[in-house]
């Protein structure tokens, strides 16, 4: 593997957090996850968005950028790399996706002075897979405060990681297909992946469908 900072990225329900896990196994490797479940304001947000959109995103924010911070900025010498289930930038993401207006435009100053010193990853891979299926896996985890999350949201949300990394030309972004895939009870799909993240890819978007 020649990639230290290994980023796994998907739409929710896309088996992010379960890959990293696998990966962070096979190579060794220091694994950052996602802290979401502990989030006060998730819950409400899927309640009633318009109320607890600015908290949410904001307090996503701050965590993201202090787990990264810290994770990255004590990582042994010697650690052959890093796997997390997220990217910074994906506070941005989402935050187009359910802030407006004024409170849009603050969000995006204080995301601005953090990027900056954020670390960026040497790959990137997006989990790819139709809204139907990561309908289907959301609910098959059965997390109460996820299952009613509109079919519509998830095809938007999908929407905004496609358009965000096609502006990203400096970045090295492979987007996996997974739709067909069971890496997680699988071992040939979870084979298959391995092998394609031994491959390097140039920057820009790499797209692959297994």
């Amino acid at each position: 593997m020649n990639y230290h900072y290994l980023a796994i990225e998907g739409t929710i329900g896309a088996g992010k957090t379960s890959l990293s896990h696998k990966l962070a196994e096979e190579f060794n490797a220091r694994v950052v996850l996602e802290e979401f479940s502990d989030n006060p304001f998730l819950p409400g947000f899927y309640s009633q968005p318009d109320k607890f959109a600015f908290q949410l995103e904001l307090s996503f924010l701050a965590e993201r950028y202090q787990q990264i911070g810290r994770e990255l900025s004590n990582r042994d010498l010697f650690q052959q790399m890093v796997v997390s289930d997220y990217i910074l930038q994906k506070s941005l993401i989402f935050a187009r996706e359910n802030l407006k207006g004024d409170t849009l435009q603050l969000y995006r100053t204080l995301y601005d002075l953090m990027i900056r010193q954020a670390p960026k990853p040497d790959l990137t891979v997006y989990l790819y897979q139709e809204p139907e299926k990561l309908k289907q896996n959301i609910l098959k985890r059965g997390r109460p405060y996820e299952k009613d999350i509109p079919l519509n949201y998830l095809k938007r949300i999908q929407k905004r990681y496609m358009a965000f990394f096609r502006q990203q030309r400096k970045s090295v972004i492979l987007i996996l297909d997974t739709t067909d895939l069971d890496f997680v009870s699988d071992p040939k799909h979870y084979q298959i992946i391995l092998g394609l993240l031994k491959e390097n890819y140039p920057f820009g978007i790499t797209r692959i469908k297994p």
